[in-house]
């Protein structure tokens, strides 16, 4: 069976892409979680993966890293990790690498923690840019594939690649477009996206970075979580 390396629910945006697939595909799976703070962090992670960095999937002697790279091995293996159509595989094939690589300031300005309700100090250009493209992308992936999900019928990789990003905008109140919306609010219904926010919830753990990257470009509305571990 296959080891999945992630961390902290509530922050680790990269670790929800393969373990919402995984989920959502029904591929088992055995769940290995070291928070950050517990990781001193690159040493830990740096005994499971090359790169020190999580999520990490395991299969025996193989060592995979890169939450793409993850997926595509996954994809070698299990039907249904891209659409079978053509047209559509190549779409979601693109704008997972487009998320994998780019919206450097949705990223900075917006990162991600699921159990909070944060509101903005105020909205730089780039992140505008960012959600207008996010906005552009979803709305071109439903609408030619017809949908419930950004490729189609059918939960695939592209919309694990963007299942953070749908976190993320619940946790800054960010506001799209009625169609996007809607994307939002079928994703937020998946028992896949909701036993992650649930686990999330009740970690008993912080990250100080984490914390104060979100200070810095918000207000703490809300916080959900359980009291920290003493």
């Amino acid at each position: 069976m296959y080891t999945l390396h992630i961390a902290n629910k509530n922050y680790s945006s990269w670790s929800l892409r393969p373990w919402v697939l995984m989920r959502e595909l029904r591929i088992p799976f055995t769940e290995s979680l070291i928070p950050f703070h517990q990781a001193a962090a690159w040493a830990a992670y740096r005994r499971i993966a090359p790169n020190g960095k999580v999520p990490c999937l395991v299969d025996g002697d193989i060592t995979v890293w890169e939450s793409l790279a993850i997926v595509e091995y996954l994809a070698e293996r299990h039907a249904g990790v891209w659409p079978e159509r053509t047209d559509a595989r190549a779409w979601s094939r693109s704008a997972a690498a487009e998320m994998h690589a780019g919206f450097g300031q949705l990223r900075s300005c917006c990162s991600m923690s699921c159990a909070v309700r944060v509101r903005l100090h105020g909205h730089t250009a780039g992140l505008d840019a960012d959600l207008q493209r996010i906005a552009s992308l979803w709305n071109d992936g439903l609408g030619q594939f017809g949908g419930p999900f950004l490729a189609g019928a059918a939960f695939s990789a592209v919309d694990a690649f963007f299942a953070p990003v749908v976190f993320r905008i619940q946790t800054y109140g960010l506001e799209l477009d009625p169609v996007c919306q809607d994307y939002i609010a079928r994703m937020l219904e998946r028992e896949s996206l909701g036993s992650w926010y649930e686990e999330a919830v009740r970690e008993p753990w912080r990250d100080a970075p984490h914390d104060a990257e979100i200070a810095q470009f918000g207000a703490v509305l809300q916080d959900y979580r359980v009291p920290v571990e003493s």
